[in-house]
């Protein structure tokens, strides 16, 4: 199977950086986009960015201009460069494969158990 495993959470001030990594392993054939998420307390789990293989990237408007997305093909690994944090950018964050595990088999989503961003005011 596949797994996906994050890194890089923690606490930091409002102001400050984070860089969160992603690694996929496993059965992995192909990998198309790659994406983070985050759930904050008591609300729903919302994009934050996502990439494709090709490198194109998709932001939220909450992050646009602080956060960078990236990856690493040959590593399976995708990052979120995360600057200037803000208190409201406090939440669980998600790493999120497209995998295709096997020349013309299907592609599945896996998700990665989360890592804890916590930003002080």
């Amino acid at each position: 199977q596949v797994q996906l495993v994050e890194s890089g959470g923690g606490l930091v001030q409002a102001g400050g950086s984070l860089r969160l990594s992603c690694v996929a392993s496993g059965i992995i054939f192909s990998i198309n986009a790659m994406g983070w998420y985050r759930q904050a307390p008591g609300k729903q789990r919302e994009l934050v960015a996502v990439i494709t293989s090709g490198g194109s990237t998709n932001y939220a408007d909450s992050v646009k201009g602080r956060f960078t997305i990236s990856r690493d093909n040959a590593k399976n690994t995708v990052y979120l460069q995360m600057n200037s944090l803000k208190p409201e950018d406090t939440g669980v964050y998600y790493c999120k494969g497209e995998v295709q595990s096997r020349p013309l088999r299907p592609w599945n989503d896996y998700w990665g158990k989360g890592t804890l961003v916590t930003v002080s005011s």
